[in-house]
């Protein structure tokens, strides 16, 4: 079986796409697998780090608005598009799983004149253009947040890493504790804020740093590698407070806390959930608000506090988020809420959707575009689901 697979610029993108990868090897070992990335994306390094084949085809970044910048977009699209088709036809791909981003309406229309079957994923609650496109184009539409508004579209969950599905939290506890230098007795806060961290949560943070030290609440801070050179022990009183640039063990990391402040970015939601860890969520500010929008359902089932980015402060931390951590009862509730929102199976059971459609057992109808679908192939979303 030969899978194309479209999902680059941003991890959001990447990392859904190279979990469903490790899938589909797990189910057929002899699997051939092509990502579709560009020269700009975070797929040129990380494709490559987990064993996969990268074919690269220039960048169509689109404008949003009637710009003079929109007269070069056709023949750019045209060329992605041509060195999209050149990369399904040298694979003979069987079927494409597109994930957003500048490389998946390339993919999309590439595989559509040469009748390939396509399946999309859509990880946000408000679907991208390009997913918006390839949804107009096929009945294998599925879907990370249960709320999504999309074509077709159905819900299986956000694919994520083994290391993360297969994580026993209570298990490795005491072990992730030690590996960063924390204490096996106290409440344990992560802060993050996701790839290159996030200013507001970074000033907020360090700025309470004596009521945490006062509670006995200990902290592992990702300030990310822009804020940081070096991991610095911030230790007060006994209670440790480690700051580090980056995790590249996030598994550790979601193991030795008890709590996570941090963005709600889709691939984050997902992964606490999967893990059953309580968020303390802080949304950016960004698109039509759908971070906001990936945290809601976590919070309303009792999974999570959410907050404003504007409205964060020491005593928002003072008054709700050290009072939450310093309660055990409360925390393991909060924990087992958020784990009935999680799905770990979404890699399996997508590769499984996948396999069906490239063999024939999922029938492909032909459905023809609407009026206005011209327009949206000129468009991409690029947002950064995490």
């Amino acid at each position: 079986m030969r899978v194309a697979l479209a999902g680059g610029g941003t991890a959001g993108h990447i990392e859904p796409a190279l979990s469903l990868a490790d899938a589909l090897r797990r189910i057929d070992p002899s699997t051939e697998i092509l990502c579709l990335g560009t020269e700009r994306g975070l797929e040129t390094r990380l494709v490559p780090m987990r064993g996969y084949e990268l074919g690269l085809i220039p960048a169509v970044p689109l404008p949003r608005k009637i710009t003079p910048q929109l007269l070069s977009v056709p023949g750019k699209l045209a060329g992605a598009l041509s060195a999209a088709g050149e990369h399904l036809d040298r694979l003979q791909a069987d079927v494409i799983v597109g994930f957003g981003g500048y490389v998946a309406t390339p993919g999309y229309l590439a595989a559509r004149r040469r009748r390939i079957p396509i399946v999309v994923h859509e990880a946000n609650p408000l679907p991208g253009l390009a997913n918006r496109l390839g949804a107009r184009m096929t009945p294998h539409v599925f879907t990370g947040h249960p709320h999504t508004q999309i074509r077709n579209g159905r819900f299986v969950g956000i694919p994520l890493r083994q290391q993360i599905t297969t994580l026993d939290r209570l298990a490795m506890g005491d072990k992730a504790r030690t590996y960063f230098g924390l204490r096996p007795d106290l409440p344990t806060l992560l802060i993050f804020g996701g790839s290159q961290g996030a200013q507001r949560l970074n000033e907020t943070a360090f700025a309470s740093r004596d009521a945490f030290r006062d509670r006995g609440v200990q902290v592992l801070h990702v300030v990310g590698p822009k804020n940081a050179e070096e991991p610095q022990d911030l230790t007060q009183a006994g209670v440790p407070y480690v700051a580090v640039p980056y995790v590249d063990r996030m598994d550790m990391a979601y193991a030795a806390a008890d709590v996570a402040m941090c963005r709600s970015g889709a691939m984050t939601c997902a992964e606490l959930t999967a893990v059953g860890l309580p968020g303390a969520f802080v949304p950016l500010a960004i698109g039509n608000g759908e971070q906001a929008l990936n945290a809601e359902p976590i919070v309303q089932a009792g999974g999570g506090l959410m907050i404003n980015n504007a409205d964060i402060s020491v005593e928002w931390i003072v008054d709700q988020l050290i009072p939450l951590l310093t309660d055990t009862d409360r925390v393991v509730a909060m924990s087992e809420a958020a784990a009935r929102m999680g799905r770990r199976d979404a890699d399996m059971a997508l590769a499984r959707e996948v396999m069906a459609v490239a063999r024939g057992d999922r029938p492909t109808p032909e459905i023809p575009l609407s009026d206005d679908d011209g327009e949206d192939a000129f468009y991409d979303d690029g947002k950064d689901a995490r």
